[in-house]
């Protein structure tokens, strides 16, 4: 906890007033939920009087009325529908609460029908007035992604299931409120981020990353609550217990280094990405002001929250103000060894062969028939784009790779053509994220790749346009793909394919700024980033526009259609790190693998983390297989789709089924992660100086060392 907790002089103020204003909207009413002493032992004026220190007296009252409602609907849906495992009773209660969450001027609501209704109808003509409309709507969706996904909960629960640690923190982001209250520091602040910068990286990264400290933390001080009388199962130390098998101190030992681990990456991101942030977007000085406001709000939210946790009866027993919570943190985590760890990997070390277990992908591959010709055509495509004659790739290496092997089984029912632009889209991407750590991480120079990415966007034109002339074989290639893709498809699908392969090349910058500070990244921003960098959006973009005509967005867009397209994606971007372990540490120097970064969180050797990567990939597929079993019928039932849009979702899922496979078949018989290969790829070209030849002149050979 870097930051020094400090007390609103409000504090009595906001007392009185929740007091006060929690019986008029009938929470001490409803019977089973609160009495006034239950309020009064839980005491979240002084939460919000810790967490919002600079506020005046009107503004404390708002945020605590905000706070005391949304505890209540926690406690308050844990009597009347967890504890039950009333899920239709759950879900009809949570329908109408969007209705009391007006976007336009006119605020006008239904009557409310019980005090979780009337609380937010009245915080909300209380709140949004003041706030602009980009705020209202992000404040709106925080809340209901709060509401809503308390479903999530409820389901794990009535299954008895334990999430797996990805799954968890995506899903408690959610659930445990964090990303809402990070709205409410806007408010509270009096200062909004900018919309341009809303969406970005940091900005998202700074909301993610302080929302898992303060769940994380919340886990380990209400451990024995949730777990012990609750029968709760969304919580990390019980996550981290059931995956890792060991016992409940050192599960939470692990859940506060990950805590500290996300601070960690706040101060990061808040450190070296803000300032690039504001001159990219031209964020004007009161703005910017405006922004690191914010971020230090949120900084006064991570250290009032752990003082109030400290103190308040909802958690802690009766010995919580003499004792430390669950994994509070020892000497060596004080000294921030596991900080200094992240930056002091030794690149190129020998580590062997990859090993590689029997990994979990119980789906039957299927190939394209169209195989032997997609190789011929995009080995014809490379050369004609250049992409052979920069030194990065070589033909006798692009043979290795056997990207249409990849695509054959990706697409397994696709034509002569279709296959052909699937491996010829494989191979910009693959030669991508080849060239740019060759090209510009040892020049360590990220200015020319960001030109370099933003240049990449001209070369897709969204209204079908010709594309400016290529300044290189990677702008060639990817206007060549570009057209041939986006010119039969709607405005809205060019779109979404075209942020989907900006997203991938922004993720090149990321990997990039991490190799030159040389630093193992955080194994949350990681796993999350992975996806980007694996250039699964791209690959999955196309699949879902083939493939998904039918189904609705709204489908698309809820939670467990999210969810199962990051578990699948998971088992791809984690088989590849399992392959390519000794072609990227060993031969390439690189940070950016899942097994390298458990061994530096973890403190372990390669066959422990190699254990945990594999285990979180089996995870990550059981949990494919449990949405599909589970919760997408529940997604069908609720939006009422008809047989076509069944069918197409099903369809769907086979893609996706097909996706993880081809990825696994094409790592198991390509030549690019062998150590036969990687030192056939890795030799540097040879050439012999000028002077004499014959017998015992080899001492004149020299190497010079190469791009690939």
């Amino acid at each position: 906890m870097p930051y020094p907790a400090r007390l609103n002089p409000h504090l009595e103020a906001a007392r009185a007033h929740s007091r006060q204003w929690a019986r008029d909207m009938g929470m001490l009413d409803d019977p089973g939920v609160w009495e006034e002493a239950d309020l009064d032992s839980h005491d979240y004026p002084l939460m919000c009087a810790y967490t919002h220190p600079d506020c005046d007296a009107a503004e404390l009252c708002l945020i605590t009325d905000w706070y005391v409602w949304v505890f209540f609907f926690d406690d308050h849906f844990l009597e009347a529908f967890k504890r039950s495992g009333d899920l239709a009773g759950g879900k009809a209660h949570l329908d109408r609460l969007p209705a009391f969450m007006p976007m336009g001027g006119d605020l006008s609501m239904p009557e409310p029908a019980n005090p979780v209704e009337a609380g937010l109808a009245d915080l909300w003509v209380r709140t949004v007035p003041s706030r602009s409309g980009d705020w209202r709507a992000r404040f709106a969706e925080s809340t209901r992604n709060l509401l809503n996904e308390s479903l999530w909960e409820l389901r794990n629960i009535n299954t008895g299931r334990v999430s797996n640690p990805v799954e968890y923190i995506e899903m408690r982001r959610k659930v445990g409120g964090a990303p809402w209250s990070a709205g409410l520091v806007e408010h509270a602040v009096g200062a909004e981020v900018p919309a341009r910068i809303a969406g970005s990286r940091p900005m998202r990264v700074l909301k993610d990353s302080f929302s898992d400290a303060v769940h994380l933390r919340n886990d380990l001080f209400s451990y024995e609550r949730e777990v012990g009388d609750e029968g709760e199962l969304s919580n990390g130390v019980l996550v981290l217990e059931t995956f890792l098998g060991c016992g409940t101190q050192e599960a939470a030992n692990a859940v506060n280094d990950l805590l500290t681990s996300r601070m960690q990456q706040f101060e990061h991101t808040a450190l070296t990405e803000l300032g690039p942030l504001f001159v990219e977007h031209g964020v004007d000085p009161i703005s910017a002001a405006g922004v690191l406001a914010y971020v230090k709000g949120l900084q006064d939210w991570q250290s009032g929250g752990h003082e109030w946790h400290l103190r308040s009866s909802r958690y802690m027993n009766k010995r919580a103000t003499a004792s430390r919570p669950l994994g509070m943190s020892s000497v060596t985590d004080l000294l921030g060894a596991k900080r200094l760890r992240a930056f002091t990997h030794v690149p190129h070390r020998r580590v062997g062969p990859s090993r590689i277990p029997d990994l979990y992908v119980p789906f039957q591959l299927r190939l394209s028939p169209h195989l032997d010709a997609a190789r011929r055509d995009t080995v014809a495509w490379c050369r004609a784009m250049g992409l052979l004659d920069t030194g990065v790739w070589d033909e006798r290496q692009l043979v290795d790779i056997d990207l249409p092997l990849c695509a054959a089984g990706l697409h397994p029912d696709a034509g002569p053509e279709e296959l052909a632009l699937a491996s010829h889209w494989l191979a910009w991407g693959t030669y991508g994220d080849d060239y740019f750590p060759v090209v510009f991480g040892r020049s360590r120079n990220l200015a020319a790749a960001r030109i370099a990415v933003e240049r990449f966007s001209g070369c897709m034109p969204l209204d079908g346009s010709p594309a400016p002339p290529p300044a290189n074989a990677m702008e060639r290639a990817l206007a060549d793909v570009w057209a041939r893709t986006a010119g039969p498809m709607p405005p809205e699908h060019r779109r979404e394919l075209r942020s989907a392969v900006e997203s991938m090349c922004e993720s090149w910058l990321w990997e990039l700024a991490n190799e030159i500070a040389h630093r193992i990244p955080d194994p949350v921003d990681y796993v999350e980033m992975r996806r980007s960098t694996f250039g699964s959006d791209l690959t999955m973009s196309l699949a879902r526009l083939r493939h998904g005509r039918r189904i609705p967005r709204e489908v698309h867009d809820s939670g467990p259609m999210r969810a199962l397209v990051s578990a699948i994606t998971d088992c791809g971007t984690l088989i590849n790190d399992i392959f390519s372990y000794q072609k990227e540490i060993e031969f390439e120097g690189e940070l950016h693998n899942c097994v390298l970064v458990v061994q530096s969180f973890f403190d372990c050797d390669y066959p422990a983390a190699l254990g945990i990567v594999d285990d979180l990939m089996a995870s990550r597929m059981r949990e494919f297989e449990h949405i599909v079993a589970h919760e997408l019928p529940v997604v069908c039932d609720d939006l009422s789709l008809d047989a076509d849009a069944r069918r197409d979702l099903d369809a769907f899922v086979d893609v996706l089924r097909d996706w993880v496979s081809g990825i696994l078949n094409w790592h198991r018989h390509c030549f690019r992660y062998d150590e036969e290969s990687l030192r056939r790829h890795h030799r540097p070209p040879e050439f012999r100086l000028g002077g004499p030849t014959g017998l015992g002149t080899s001492a004149a050979l020299a190497y010079a060392g190469g791009l690939a």
